[in-house]
């Protein structure tokens, strides 16, 4: 019997996933898988019987993924599980700033208990006239799962789409629109674009990436989105861009006390995965992994570790997790006599192999061997 511990309320959907083999307890302490959505792990401490985590979302920045691959313990999200709540989100977003939609509604709201509201609205309405989005040009930086879907659907909406993405896969390439343009640099994509839509996880050469230098190449009066990661943006730069009215409007789906309230400035209180959709999507996903590699030692969607799979478990499974130099693979492959596959992530290995005897765990015990398991 396997145990499942939860660090967030998640949708009863997901957990109705774990077969009669699971049970949900309230001390993670026990639990050998954790599900949670946005629970911060960093300062929590790792118990020996923890074997994976699940990250009902997409992002893991609050998840100590190095900590948890030292320990053998590995994270799983969902990515995609929560793409078109996004998309959906990111849509509105933009027609909100393109129709002055947010002061509009703050004005209407101000009208309250007065007489002749009819009236004031015909007169009044004209400060808030704005645009519409056809015909206009959308950039998109970064063209995953989220970013694939706002391209497309800004094409249908009839926009000129313009997408950039170094790192392009061919899962991707298949899902986009044949006639959306693709460029090789953004700053082929800044200058040419009304509106620019970001969708890129934060690392060490993305965050910030929008700063004072990216905005001076865009067009005058861009409207710029992020329903990605705060940290992608130098607030500061934005809000300085903003001031001068290079920027018309910064839709931000993560307020903060610097941008929070400001001229020009609108701000949706995370809402990105928040729909009840998305919620059951990231949870069937993330619980459906943790099965997988609790019974099988399949791992598919990890973040900190090779993606390796042998199907549906047959016999005996051994599954090894390993520092990549401590020659696991070797190890196992002498003592199994069915199939072995070996996959190396950075520094870590993973070792799966099915057998029809026994396999003496101790027989693999060694140096750089991080976590052994017999299934």
């Amino acid at each position: 019997m396997y145990k499942i511990g939860t660090l967030n309320k998640i949708s009863p959907v997901g957990l109705a996933r774990l077969t009669d083999e699971y049970t949900v307890v309230e001390d993670v302490q026990e639990a050998n898988g954790i599900i949670l959505r946005s629970y911060d792990m960093h300062e929590m401490e790792l118990s020996e019987n923890l074997l994976a985590v699940g990250r009902a979302g997409a992002g893991v920045n609050n998840i100590p993924l190095d900590k948890c691959a030292a320990q053998g313990i590995v994270v799983f999200n969902a990515p995609g599980a929560n793409a078109n709540a996004v998309k959906e989100l990111c849509l509105s977003g933009m027609l909100m700033a393109a129709r002055n939609v947010p002061a509009g509604l703050a004005w209407a709201g101000t009208l309250v208990g007065t007489e002749g509201v009819g009236k004031a609205v015909e007169k009044g309405k004209g400060q808030f006239a704005g645009t519409e989005i056809q015909g206009k040009t959308l950039g998109v930086i970064g063209l995953g799962a989220i970013g694939v879907l706002v391209a497309n659907a800004a094409e249908t909406l009839g926009m000129d789409v313009i997408g950039y993405d170094p790192f392009l896969s061919v899962k991707a390439a298949h899902s986009l629109s044949n006639t959306i343009e693709i460029v090789d640099a953004l700053k082929d994509l800044y200058p040419r674009c009304d509106y620019i839509s970001i969708h890129v996880p934060v690392m060490d050469d993305t965050k910030g990436m929008i700063d004072a230098a990216a905005i001076a190449q865009m067009k005058d009066g861009v409207v710029f989105l992020n329903f990605a990661r705060d940290k992608l943006v130098n607030d500061a730069d934005m809000l300085a861009a903003l001031e001068a009215g290079k920027v018309r409007k910064y839709v931000t789906d993560f307020p903060n006390d610097t941008v929070i309230g400001k001229e020009g400035v609108i701000a949706t209180p995370h809402l990105g995965a928040s729909s009840a959709e998305a919620e059951d999507n990231c949870a069937v996903m993330a619980a459906n992994e943790l099965m997988d590699y609790l019974e099988n030692g399949n791992i598919v969607n990890s973040v900190n570790m090779p993606a390796c799979t042998l199907g549906p478990k047959k016999g005996t499974r051994v599954a090894v997790i390993s520092k990549a130099d401590a020659g696991a693979l070797e190890k196992v492959a002498a003592l199994v006599d069915g199939d072995v596959v070996n996959k190396t992530r950075g520094d870590y290995a993973y070792t799966l192999a099915e057998t029809s005897g026994d396999i003496d765990a101790s027989a693999i015990a060694g140096e750089g061997i991080i976590r052994v398991r017999v299934l």
